[in-house]
Formats: C-alpha cells, structure tokens, sequence
C-alpha cells in the first residue's frame, strides 16, 4: 500500500509541473493497448494454436512479458466490451449495455488520464467510443487523416498501424508528455480476406492481403463441424488472424523504434471470441477468453505465465490507474491486478462473471456465466424456443454450412437446435470439454456440482448489481422470465443510436 502512495504522490508532483511547463523527464509509464477484434484467445500460437507461423508478432511479444491462461472479457461484443474495460465497469453499471453511449457521468480512463497530462491516441475502432466527448482523444488518425476508414478498411493495413503508431510516438515525444494509445486491429472480423463479402466490402479499396491459408492448412475451431465449408471459411478466417498479427507488429515496431519501448507497459488483447456460432456475442469459454499478455520492461519478468489467476477487462482501468499512480475512482466494478503483475498473491480470482445483452441489430439476448478453472454455468433468460438467435456469427459460410448438414446429419441438427433456441440452463466441464459440447445440466452426477454455481451465480450477480438478479433469483416462478423479457425487448427498441464520427 506505501508502495501505491509513493507512486501516487510522484505521480500527481509530474502532473503539476507538466501544467507549469516543466521540462521534466521524470514521466510516468506510457500505456499502450493493442488489441485484436473477434479474435479467438486459441488462435495465438502462444495460446495453444497450431496453425503453422500465425501469430509471429504476438507470440514474440509473450515471451517478452506475462501471458493470464484464465483472462476474460466481460462481455463479447465489441462496442460495450470496449467501453466497459476503459471505465473498469459492466455494460449495465455504465449506461451501454447495447450499442450506445455511456452515461455522461462515468468516468473514463482516457478521461483520468488525460487530467495527468498524458497525450491520448486511438486508432481503429474509434466509433466503438461514446460519446466521444468523454473519451479525451488527442489523435484519432484514421479518422481526421483518412477518409471513409470504416469502409475502406485502413483499420486493417498493417503499414498505417505503423506509420501512425510513430508519428503517434513523436508526438509524445516533442511534447514531453506520457502517452496512452489504444491500437486496434479491425481483423480478424469479417469479412474475411478470399470471402465473397471481402470482395462486396471493399470493392477497389481492397486491404493488403498479407496471407491466405489452404484449408488443409488449418484446424476447425473444435465448437465447430468439420464440414467443406466450415472448413474453407475457417481458412479464410486464418487469414485475418495473420493480417491481425502484422497489425499488432507494426504497433510493436514503431514504439520499438521510438526510443519509448523501455518506459512503456503493453497490453494485448482481443475483445471477444471469433465471429462463428458458439463464440462472439454468447457466453460460452470461446466468446470470453482472451489471449492477454502484458509486458512491462524491467517489472515483469519476460516468458511468464499466471496459469491460475481469473481477471476480467473491467481489471484494465483500475491496473493502469494503479500503475501510473492515480487514485481509483468510485464505483468500479473492476479491481487491479497490480499486485499479479509483480508476482504476488491476490485473493478473489477463483471465478470469472461473465454477461450478454444486446447485439448491433438491437435484438436482446440476455445470458450470464460463472466460471472457474473447472466448470462453468450459463443462464440463458431468452430462451423460450419462440426467439430465434441471430448476429455476426449467423454470416456467411459456416451457420449455412451447419443448416444444410443438418437435413441429414443428426449430430450437427442437434447443434444447430441448441445454437438456435438454446436451454435456459448450460453447464460444462470447460476443463475437459472446452468447447462446451457436452452440456451437463441433466446429468445425476452433476448435480451438486451445479447447484454449487446457482448459489455462486446469484451471490456474483448480487455483488455486482445485475439487474437481471432479481429474475435469475425468482427463474421458477410463474411469469417472471417472459416479463423480464418483455422488459428487454422494450429497453433494446430504446437504444439511442451510435454516432459515427
């Protein structure tokens, strides 16, 4: 705890002097976050994946820093899991819990940052941000530099990552100032590089295709069939993942070339699972694991791994908070993991919570989990085989591909059945069956297993104010589901609209 003041007081004298024009060199620790968007933690040869020089990039810089094997987002989808981990809260603690801005008066990390005197910068995903008055960025430039970027695809140009990434960099420089950058890489989001959708997208404003994978020269995403097409989109999906890569790597090589690597804590992520049924926008191990990985020259020592150790991105704000030495602000839901980086225990970190609400298309599909490094236990409140489950994943090849081999193939049938309407109730061995292909619900041997987790995920909703807990408490009775989600489907047709800017 002295250690936390020290830093803190150090760190708020920096900030008086920078407002009085100081020439000090005495800066806090640059922040960069880098991150990947629908990119499955298990896709990163250092997570696990097979696929021959895939991630060169990430891979390096993991044994440069600490790898979390139990890492999650807490909620898989783009724009609220991006707001939440840079206000350190839930979507329904911060106001977003669709594709909308937060509330006015939560505070951001950009925000507190930014009143230290550090020089704000984001690039890709920019839109993702709202309202972007509470965001405090200084340079946004695939948006004021270039046009039409959404469309054209520059979010996914690995030499743009880098070229603005330096010049980014300068800028710190030549203003003597610390300097947060979030770098986003648009891959490996569909469309995917050799797809139809590719083409349609980006017409004549095509992204540099940086690799193209054969689809004998991948492995399935094990959620899903391996069936010809599956296995061709699955390919094309490797493909962004590589793009990714080279993105991320332009990032690393610009910082390194800056001079400011040295003073400089990275974190790599990705925001949520692949875009294919089973993964994005739902709560299973393969929607919210993510690959993080940070590194902090001279602090963390290069090659770990905390292998035990549950975190969540609503961590990110309160850590770096930590780390810079800024006081918390109140009501976070998030908590650091300061005391994990140094190697130190820290208690509470059995159990990763998990939620869903809202896809872009302003449909609710309300889901929570609880997980530990064994088991987890998914409530899905939409369930009620009259709502059919739509979304990104439902795109392309690979959901055709599933209801076309269903017609005559049983096993995937069932899996097209379950993807479609779900079961209010999920639970699986994530342990031994990652991929959630056993559900244990029914099962006599389970049981109290089970109800171990409806104990543990009514205390965790409780604890963090879900305003779903009253309903999961009550799940039994009469009624009180189909008024719940009578109540979400109102709340999501009131959705205030994105800005895009």
């Amino acid at each position: 705890m002295k250690k936390f003041l020290i830093i803190s007081i150090l760190a708020l004298s920096f900030a008086g002097c920078l407002n009085k024009g100081s020439k000090s060199t005495e800066l806090p620790p640059n922040i960069l976050i880098v991150s990947a968007d629908d990119l499955a933690y298990n896709s990163v040869g250092a997570f696990g994946c097979e696929v021959r020089d895939i991630s060169p990039n990430i891979d390096k810089l993991a044994t440069e820093g600490m790898r979390f094997t139990n890492a999650h987002v807490n909620t898989p989808v783009c724009q609220p899991c991006r707001q939440s981990w840079l206000t350190g809260r839930f979507p329904h603690t911060n106001g977003a819990e669709g594709f909308e801005p937060i509330d006015e008066d939560v505070p951001t990390l950009p925000e507190q940052l930014k009143k230290l005197g550090y020089l704000n910068g984001i690039m890709g995903k920019e839109i993702h941000h709202q309202p972007k008055e509470r965001f405090f960025w200084d340079f946004i430039p695939f948006i004021t530099d270039l046009d039409s970027t959404w469309r054209k695809g520059n979010s996914r140009n690995p030499s743009l990552f880098y070229d603005y990434s330096l010049k980014f960099f300068e800028m710190a420089k030549e203003q003597g100032k610390p300097f947060f950058l979030s770098a986003n890489s648009h891959d490996p989001h569909r469309p995917f590089i050799g797809s139809r959708q590719d083409t349609l997208t980006w017409g004549d404003n095509m992204p540099p295709v940086t690799r193209q994978y054969a689809p004998d020269e991948i492995d399935v995403l094990g959620y899903l069939p391996d069936i010809e097409d599956v296995r061709k989109e699955v390919a094309q999906y490797y493909g962004n993942v590589y793009r990714a890569d080279q993105n991320v790597g332009g990032v690393l090589q610009a910082l390194k070339e800056s001079g400011l690597e040295d003073n400089t804590v990275v974190f790599f992520l990705s925001d949520h699972g692949a875009a294919f049924p089973f993964s994005k926008a739902q709560c299973y191990l393969n929607s919210t694991k993510t690959p993080l990985i940070v590194k902090w020259p001279d602090k963390i020592n290069p090659g770990t791994k905390d292998l035990k150790n549950f975190v969540m991105t609503i961590d990110l704000m309160p850590t770096i908070m930590e780390i810079v030495g800024l006081p918390l602000v109140p009501d976070l839901d998030g908590e650091s993991f300061l005391p994990l980086l140094y190697n130190e225990k820290q208690g509470d970190r059995e159990y990763a919570y998990t939620s869903f609400y809202q896809i872009f298309a302003r449909t609710r599909y309300p889901m929570r989990c609880v997980q530990n490094e064994n088991f987890g236990y998914i409530y899905n409140f939409w369930s009620d085989h009259k709502q059919e489950i739509r979304g990104d994943a439902t795109g392309g090849l690979t959901w055709k591909a599933m209801n076309k081999a269903a017609e005559t193939d049983p096993e995937i049938a069932k899996r097209v059945e379950l993807y479609k309407y779900r079961v209010p109730e999920e639970f699986y061995n994530f342990k031994n069956d990652p991929d959630g292909l056993i559900n244990l619900a029914g099962d006599p041997a389970y049981a109290d297993e089970l109800d171990k987790f409806r104990i543990k995920m009514l205390t965790t909703m409780k604890k963090y104010n879900d305003p779903a807990y009253q309903t999961y408490r009550d799940r039994n009775e009469p009624e009180v589901i189909n008024d719940f989600m009578k109540a979400q489907r109102a709340k999501a047709k009131n959705t205030k609209p994105v800005e895009r800017f």
